[in-house]
């Protein structure tokens, strides 16, 4: 482990994403104050990143949403850095519930960037996404892509949080900014002691996929099988949430070190390589010798039909590229499953 670094904040610690980028901020040498208020993810989370870790986290039951609650977490610690995960993020659930993720998503950011701004915390690191592009009219998508109308309320979130950091970043003289729009994470933690844990029906492919391998659903649905794809199903760029976690300590590095060159910067974290729903499952069932029950269904609103990376600004930029290997990436999201479902 290398010497200590600065303390970093993370909003929705508990979640996802948020838990493995807190191991690998720690295991980079810095300093991590996690926040969550449990509304979609579980303390038994942070139990597992303790437990890969080898200590205890600090970590406050907290609301980005409550600025009052909010401003106590920014009275009680030092840190110079913020990574915002807290937001909502079923697509499907936005177009159903636009006010929900409305309010939810930008007012915790905003919540956010105001305290760092009377704080005087000059970091943010944003948790993008590629939905910003919407249906690309050209593939792979650069950071130069237009981005087109999103095509679901929680796209359009993620979009206008853009809009607020950039324009933050230029009229707060120290305040720095970095988006990272990542595609579609996926697998857990080769410890099998964290990865996703979505509550209810899941609103990804592969918690799906691993919960159908379990027995807990009885058939796997693939949303659309006649797009204009190699084989029909929606072509996406599947980057493994370890990879990922790496490209947000790379991202917080280059803030910390003095490195940006604008004070807002957006960076592409995908794999750069498409595969299809159709090839997920396949590869799934191979790496882990299994077979799935699935049915094609009818399209999901708000899918764009492909996305995927052009990462070379990441890989360049950033000195950061994508690494595991989609069949590792299978394994460790069974292997996960598995652990949670205490299955031998």
């Amino acid at each position: 482990m290398s010497k200590k670094k600065d303390t970093v904040l993370v909003s929705g610690g508990a979640g996802y994403i948020g838990t493995h980028t807190t191991v690998a901020l720690i295991e980079a040498g810095y300093d991590v104050v996690m926040i969550d208020n449990f509304s979609n993810s579980e303390p038994s989370a942070v139990e597992g990143v303790e437990k890969i870790l080898g200590r205890k986290m600090t970590f406050e039951e907290c609301d980005t949403c409550d600025i009052k609650a909010l401003r106590g977490v920014f009275e009680r610690h030092e840190f110079s850095t913020v990574i915002h995960f807290a937001a909502y993020k079923a697509v499907g659930e936005s177009m159903a519930e636009p006010l929900k993720y409305y309010q939810n998503n930008l007012v915790s950011y905003m919540n956010i960037l105001q305290l760092m701004k009377e704080f005087g915390r000059p970091n943010i690191l944003f948790s993008s996404s590629a939905t910003v592009y919407g249906d690309a009219d050209v593939l792979p998508v650069t950071e130069q892509t237009p981005r087109k109308p999103a095509t679901s309320p929680y796209g359009n979130t993620k979009q206008i949080a853009e809009d607020i950091l950039r324009d933050c970043c230029a009229a707060y003289e120290g305040m720095y900014g970095i988006a990272l729009r990542y595609f579609n994470p996926v697998g857990a933690h080769p410890s099998a002691l964290i990865g996703e844990l979505p509550r209810g029906v899941p609103n990804n492919l592969l918690p799906f996929v691993t919960q159908t391998a379990a027995g807990l659903r009885e058939c796997l649905s693939v949303f659309g099988n006649d797009y204009d794809t190699p084989d029909g199903t929606c072509l996406r760029d599947y980057i493994d949430v370890v990879d990922l976690a790496k490209a947000h300590v790379a991202a917080v590095d280059r803030m910390t070190e003095g490195k940006m060159e604008q004070k807002y910067e957006i960076f592409n974290v995908g794999t750069g390589r498409p595969g299809s729903v159709l090839e997920l499952l396949t590869r799934f069932e191979k790496a882990n010798d299994l077979k799935l029950p699935y049915k094609i269904v009818g399209r999901r609103p708000g899918d764009v039909p492909a996305v995927w990376a052009d990462t070379a600004v990441a890989n360049k930029v950033l000195g950061w590229k994508a690494e595991r290997d989609l069949d590792d990436t299978l394994r460790a999201a069974w292997a996960w499953e598995k652990h949670l479902r205490n299955i031998k």
